[in-house]
């Protein structure tokens, strides 16, 4: 084991009983304030859990009935003038919604085509350089009742097709086609 792995493996519990320790001289419950932050951990999952199954639904939906498949046809000239390969063009779509369905999309790219492949990099790269804005706004913003989303969400998709973007630029320039 190398010393940079053995420091990783002691620095969280390093971490850990610093601040236990901080806490007791301050005078804080520290094992009473971890147990009400427990609580407070499962409650806010029990109220996350509505939101999370309509999404995931909602996903299944837009795939099981070819939507995607519908929408990927629609943009294939667009996409073969720009260069990109029409076969990550899903995981960009998929990407703000759901990061489990991308990771799904990523893995398949990434077995079908290659991890050096221009697509399999292409769709690693993406995976790397957008969030998942939807499921941000739906799960935490629905838990703790955030209504107006409007801002939030152009300014998310805003980042994530940036981050597509660039994605695909420095793909490009670093590994070309």
């Amino acid at each position: 084991m190398t010393a940079v792995n053995q420091l990783s493996l002691l620095l969280i519990p390093l971490i850990i009983g610093f601040i236990l320790l901080y806490g007791t001289y301050k005078k804080v419950p520290t094992y009473e304030t971890f147990t009400e932050g427990g609580k407070e951990g499962i409650q806010i999952a029990f109220q996350i859990i509505p939101f999370l199954v309509g999404m995931l639904v909602a996903i299944a939906v837009f795939r099981a009935s070819g939507a995607l498949d519908f929408l990927l046809n629609l943009m294939r000239p667009l996409l073969e003038a720009l260069h990109v390969p029409p076969e990550v063009v899903p995981l960009a779509l998929i990407r703000p919604i759901s990061g489990t369905a991308a990771l799904g999309m990523m893995t398949d790219l990434i077995s079908t085509y290659g991890p050096d492949s221009f697509i399999g990099r292409l769709a690693s790269t993406m995976q790397g350089s957008t969030d998942t804005t939807f499921y941000v706004l739906t799960v935490y913003f629905g838990a703790v009742g955030i209504k107006k989303m409007g801002d939030a969400v152009k300014v998310g998709l805003l980042a994530d097709l940036v981050g597509i973007i660039a994605a695909i630029f420095v793909v490009w320039i670093m590994f070309g086609n």
